[in-house]
């Protein structure tokens, strides 16, 4: 199958935000990803539509298609590169069906950990949360309205696998939703440098105690003023050194890790 074939060139379109909304579906490319997204095909039959390899990926990965419920395309390696995001395409990509969860799941059964992010504008970032968030027992990534898209091809390579592990939610606006987890009985603790409570005292004061949702704001402006307001705690982690703040990953790795300790 080359890349001017009707399957390949449908595929294709799903690099694309627009291409991946209008078709419900989305690229998961290399082993790592691929091997989650057919686990989770096994226990949901639509959870993958097709998989695309090259001869020579097709043979690295033998023991992996051999027991595939999906279809299993060979592809030239023009046309797997014409599918992947990559500088060195892997010759082996699954078309899966996207994930989205509707935000009202969230208060009518509200899981012990769930992370909501407020205008994050890096893929790369999308998919380091989701991998931390999957590695400290989170049950939801709630992406809000203005964040990057999780089904991005970085965003995707960057959750190593995770996106297939929690329920996501895109493009809702956080504040109903803040509202709606909070009569659920959801602690909602906003990240923010300059919060009125530091994460150890939070943890001793039993802030961490499930059920939580932490809400983290954009990568360069934070938390909206009128958003952070809204949240049960504003939380912000004790520096000891001289760094003015830190990446917006490495800060949702700390709280949340302190905060499945709590659990």
């Amino acid at each position: 199958m080359t890349e001017r074939s009707g399957r390949v060139a449908a595929a294709r379109k799903l690099t694309r935000r627009s291409g991946r909304d209008q078709a419900r579906a989305f690229l998961a490319e290399g082993r790592q990803a691929v091997g989650e997204a057919l686990a989770e095909a096994t226990t949901d039959p639509d959870a993958v539509r097709e998989v695309f390899v090259t001869e020579q990926a097709a043979a690295a990965h033998r023991d992996l298609l051999a027991g595939a419920r999906v279809p299993v395309r060979l592809v030239t390696e023009k046309a797997a590169a014409s599918l992947s995001e990559t500088v060195t395409p892997q010759g082996l990509v699954a078309v899966c069906a996207l994930r989205d969860v509707d935000p009202g799941a969230l208060a009518a059964d509200p899981p012990r950990l769930a992370v909501a992010l407020a205008e994050l504008n890096d893929p790369g970032n999308a998919g380091t949360v989701l991998r931390t968030a999957d590695a400290c027992g989170a049950g939801a990534v709630v992406f809000g309205a203005g964040s990057a898209d999780p089904y991005s091809g970085k965003a995707v390579r960057s959750s190593a696998g995770s996106l297939f592990h929690v329920d996501v939610v895109r493009s809702a606006p956080l504040e109903p939703l803040v509202a709606d987890v909070q009569r659920a009985g959801v602690t909602v603790l906003a990240a923010d440098g300059g919060g009125e409570v530091a994460l150890d005292a939070a943890a001793d004061q039993g802030l961490l105690a499930a059920p939580v949702l932490w809400v983290f704001g954009n990568e360069a402006r934070g938390l909206a003023p009128e958003l952070a307001a809204l949240a049960d705690a504003r939380v912000r982690i004790p520096m000891r050194g001289r760094a003015e703040s830190l990446n917006l990953s490495v800060a949702a790795s700390i709280c949340l890790y302190v905060t499945q300790l709590a659990h």
